[in-house]
């Protein structure tokens, strides 16, 4: 079969998808990627995927001129003709299961997260609630990652109930990612590993680092990721900076190479609003780090309060630096006990064996076709 598979980044194909594309192409079917073109999509194309591209804006949120691309995502299908489309993010599952209704083809979709609309109520957010609705008629079959998210489609009847389905994230290759040997570091460090979103919560891991740095002041706590300064939910650069020359953040950057930076600490930590489940925790459990996170849909999938970390209450960086400070004061075989915990976890719920197996049953659902033959 031809398999396109549609996403608003090529780097969000490559990172969290990679394992998927590989799968499907070892079971003899032709991958091709629909998304805009960028420094990843030749790392696709080099992969063994074709890859065709399809200029969007990710973070735009006029519902008019998103309208507009239901043509682009029909010319792009019509051209690429595939026998399923496995579609991911807002505007490829909404625009684009219209027009592969349009072009007759089946569909399945992933929510890998509600976003910024469903955390803000007003006039877009009940716009893009009335696309979902509208547009959900059309998939064979809407993957959830958290039952939060589709407990909340469902309440809010934008989707039926028989075709959708909860799959653990996107999973992660715990053959991959391994744990390194125990090592507690010196100075302790808390890693977060997010874009600089007021909704990732980064505020609070500020508010957080001012007060343990006020009863532990060689503690280092750290930020890995892209400064995004689109619309009204990117924290400003000159902000980031200014945490950083105040000492309260140890601003990293960004990394090819995140697991390097994820074994260099001690815990990893996100006070995020809302998630689908995020693969930044799946890779720091895969490698056997405690973890701190909000008590939120999503999230707090990840973590098994005071098993393999610590829940804590969203918007509240006293609460947040609290659970903080629980990890610091564990002592070393704790501390090591819970890594361990979390590496269980990911192998027993996340590993991506179990994602890669429903996307095979859900096309072969969808297409009537038989798309992985048993050995």
């Amino acid at each position: 079969m031809r398999i396109a598979i549609v996403i608003n980044k090529s780097w969000n194909i490559f990172n969290f998808r990679l394992s998927l594309v590989k799968a499907l192409m070892a079971a003899g079917h032709e991958v091709v990627a629909i998304a805009p073109e960028d420094a990843y999509s030749a790392k696709l194309v080099a992969e063994g995927c074709k890859f065709v591209p399809l200029p969007m804006e990710s973070k735009g949120t006029n519902p008019i001129k998103d309208m507009l691309l239901v043509r682009k995502f029909l010319k792009a299908y019509k051209s690429v003709q595939p026998d399923v489309i496995l579609q991911y993010t807002i505007k490829p599952n909404i625009y684009g299961s219209i027009a592969a209704k349009l072009a007759g083809i089946p569909t399945i979709n992933n929510v890998s997260g509600l976003g910024t609309v469903f955390i803000v109520q007003n006039l877009v957010s009940k716009i893009a609630m009335a696309l979902y609705r509208f547009s959900f008629q059309f998939p064979d079959k809407v993957f959830f990652q958290n039952s939060d998210d589709q407990a909340l489609f469902l309440d809010r009847k934008l989707v039926r109930d028989s075709i959708t389905e909860v799959i653990p994230g996107s999973g992660i290759n715990t053959q991959k990612y391994q744990p390194a040997a125990f090592q507690r570091r010196e100075p302790f460090v808390f890693l977060m590993v997010s874009r600089a979103l007021y909704e990732k919560g980064l505020v609070e891991y500020v508010e957080a680092s001012k007060i343990l740095k006020a009863k532990y002041p060689d503690l280092r706590i750290q930020l890995l990721g892209a400064i995004d300064e689109e619309g009204n939910i990117g924290i400003k650069r000159t902000l980031v900076e200014q945490w950083a020359n105040e000492g309260w953040l140890e601003y990293l950057g960004t990394s090819d190479d995140v697991a390097s930076v994820v074994h260099g600490a001690d815990c990893v930590v996100l006070p995020s609003y809302r998630e689908g489940t995020p693969r930044t925790l799946l890779e720091a459990a895969a490698m056997g780090k405690p973890i701190v996170t909000t008590n939120v849909p999503g999230c707090k999938e990840t973590v098994i309060d005071g098993y393999n970390g610590y829940l804590c209450e969203v918007r509240n960086g006293a609460d947040l630096a609290a659970k903080m400070e629980q990890v610091y004061l564990l002592s070393d075989q704790e501390l090591q006990n819970m890594g361990q915990k979390s590496r269980r976890l990911a192998e027993e719920k996340f590993d991506e064996k179990f994602v890669i197996d429903r996307y095979f049953a859900a096309i072969e659902g969808a297409t009537g076709k038989v798309a992985r033959k048993i050995k």
